[in-house]
């Protein structure tokens, strides 16, 4: 089974949006990792959205 393109595409952007780092080294991070990164964004913006 292949991943979806556009969940692919939303995992890369909101990487890179909040890290800013480059399109090729967030493909080259292995699935788990990169969605282990998602999460923690995700948990530091809920975080400081609740602080505000």
């Amino acid at each position: 089974m292949t991943y979806a393109t556009d969940r692919l595409f939303e995992e890369v952007a909101y990487v890179a949006y909040h890290f800013h780092w480059p399109m090729d080294t967030i493909l080259d991070l292995e699935h788990p990792l990169r969605l282990r990164f998602v999460e923690e964004i995700g948990r530091i913006n809920k975080r400081l959205s609740e602080e505000e």
